[in-house]
């Protein structure tokens, strides 16, 4: 099979190459998928970029030791393993996995729910770790509902997208941050204020808030707090950061010191992508693509995101 291997860090463009690997062999609990579409998500662009060196302890000093990276994935069932129940070959699922900037990947069968025929592939594999990093941040975390006052920074990511939508699908009032050129994008999926970053300095602003979803990590934590109420929780989001970890790691490790800050950890399961597809299926929440691309081109997909100003989600077809 083809599939996109990284043979050190660096730029996308010099550090990835499409390759012919052998397709990935599956266990008891497993699920061969024929990916049709996956997406790039924070933890692919800093693996590949391998910064902060830090990283590249656990990765691997010299290489990452997991060479495929992507982990979203949707695509058609092409085999499975003996203790797999509740899927078939044939089936169109979609859900996480590792290894998926590759024609076929390896899941765990409890890492997948079956897709709807009116969801895209596409839509589908961008959904996932935004959606349920969203989905954790507002349900589980805040605990948004009728009436809660929310910011979110980073409000036209991919992250970003999905908080401000589900939000406001649980009853939230919804200030979103970002640039003037997603101002009506982020109203357009139901913000009910929205503050330019380039003209604002929104840690100054007068409102106080119930939670804030902070996606992009470019104030110290201790500011970004002063705009809570009493009771109100900061959620620093590592995993949809795109202000650059080589900021947002330090802030997040500081902000996780404060007694009013949560960290969000999205659980990829069967009953959380149950529950994003029901908000997916209502019509109040929708995805997010910025823009596809083929598999050949994975790291142009990868140099796109580490831009940093990517609108919504950058996927990947297989």
């Amino acid at each position: 099979m083809r599939a996109i291997v990284q043979t050190g860090y660096g730029a996308p463009e010099r550090v990835l190459r499409i390759e012919e690997i052998d397709v990935p062999a599956i266990g008891p609990d497993e699920v061969l998928v024929r990916v049709r579409a996956t997406s790039v998500n924070t933890p692919d662009w800093a693996t590949v970029a391998g910064e902060p060196s830090i990283l590249r302890l656990g990765a691997g000093p010299r290489r990452p030791r997991r060479r495929i990276r992507g982990s979203d994935v949707a695509g058609v069932v092409e085999a499975v393993g003996a203790g797999v129940a509740g899927l078939a070959p044939g089936d169109e699922v979609f859900g996480s996995a590792q290894g998926t900037f590759a024609e076929y990947a390896a899941a765990p069968a409890a890492r997948l729910v079956k897709k709807p025929a009116g969801l895209t592939f596409t839509d589908a594999a961008a959904s996932v770790m935004a959606g349920l990093t969203a989905l954790a941040a507002m349900r589980d975390v805040a605990h948004v509902s009728a009436g809660t006052r929310v910011l979110v920074n980073g409000a036209s990511g991919g992250v970003g997208t999905m908080a401000v939508q589900i939000a406001k699908a649980l009853g939230a009032e919804v200030t979103a941050v970002c640039g003037p050129g997603n101002a009506e994008l982020v109203r357009s999926l139901g913000a009910d204020h929205v503050v330019d970053y380039t003209s604002e300095d929104f840690t100054r602003s007068g409102p106080r808030f119930d939670a804030v979803l902070d996606n992009v990590l470019n104030h110290p934590p201790k500011a970004t707090a002063r705009l809570l109420a009493p009771g109100g929780v900061l959620m620093p989001n590592s995993i949809g950061n795109t202000g650059g970890l080589l900021a947002g790691l330090p802030r997040t490790a500081r902000a996780a010191l404060m007694a009013n800050v949560r960290l969000v950890r999205p659980a990829y399961d069967r009953e959380n992508l149950t529950a994003l597809l029901e908000l997916l299926g209502t019509g109040k929440v929708r995805v997010v693509v910025d823009k596809a691309y083929p598999l050949d081109h994975a790291a142009s997909a990868v140099a796109h995101m580490l831009g940093h100003h990517a609108r919504g989600k950058i996927v990947i077809t297989a």
